[in-house]
């Protein structure tokens, strides 16, 4: 996820990508280890939303513009902007209505991360648009009040294009891999992976699903409670009705 350069709270996303072949997995990200931001942690590719994301122009180059809000819609072109920037995945279709499966050039993804070059740009230049019906709503997080950089992180569930290969940015993300739930957790149990607050409940409800399709299904179903962790004694609390169960967190583990 970008860093904040401030204090206020952010608009953010983030995107579950998924598939099932040959087993239930989702694309992580390695962050390189010199941000500050949870520097070396295995997370699901995302970041803050940026003002190109907003641009009129993309009422033209995506799909699904009619069923979404205008902040939902920037915050579901942020998440895969994000996808692009890290992993070089591309949720679009072309003018057939087929998924792209094209190589996303490592180059044009660093200058659009660089805010060189426009995202809206290149899905034009490709004569794409972007897939926003394929994103449900998974999780909304707000970072709780006492971090000194804090985002509104709404997480989206999709299925991913199997066509297209994962291949980290070597910026922000230094390694992608397709990994299934359960083994993301055994591994940040056992310590050989870093895992986050927020990524860690949010593989434990993910892993709850038997397959994408069950995931999905599960997300367009479950009730969305916004997730606002606060400090009680020298823990985290979250909502309770939120479906991660009775959930407390040791400020020391942050």
């Amino acid at each position: 996820m970008s860093d904040s350069s401030s204090g206020e709270l952010r608009p953010a996303a983030t995107i579950l990508l998924l598939r099932d072949a040959p087993d239930f997995e989702v694309l992580m990200v390695k962050r390189h280890h010199q941000i500050d931001f949870a520097a070396g942690a295995l997370v699901f590719p995302g970041g803050k939303s940026h003002q190109g994301d907003s641009d009129p122009r993309w009422r033209d180059h995506v799909l699904g513009f009619e069923t979404v809000g205008p902040d939902d819609t920037a915050l579901r072109i942020a998440a895969l902007r994000e996808a692009y920037e890290e992993a070089g995945v591309l949720l679009a279709r072309d003018r057939d209505g087929a998924f792209y499966a094209g190589e996303a050039a490592k180059d044009i993804r660093a200058a659009v991360a660089d805010d060189q070059v426009a995202f809206l740009d290149v899905v034009a230049d490709l004569g794409l648009r972007l897939d926003l019906s394929a994103l449900t709503v998974f999780a909304r997080w707000i970072t709780p009040k006492l971090m000194p950089k804090r985002f509104d992180t709404w997480f989206y569930v999709a299925h991913a294009p199997l066509a297209q290969q994962a291949i980290c940015d070597g910026h922000e993300a230094v390694d992608a891999e397709w990994i299934s739930p359960r083994a993301a957790l055994e591994m940040a149990a056992a310590g050989e992976r870093k895992v986050i607050f927020p990524t860690r409940m949010n593989l434990q409800l993910l892993a709850q699903s038997a397959d994408p399709r069950d995931a999905v299904s599960r997300a367009a179903a479950r009730e969305l409670v916004t997730v606002e962790p606060w400090v009680d004694g020298e823990v985290l609390r979250i909502q309770p009705h939120a479906g991660y169960g009775a959930v407390t967190e040791p400020l020391a583990a942050l």
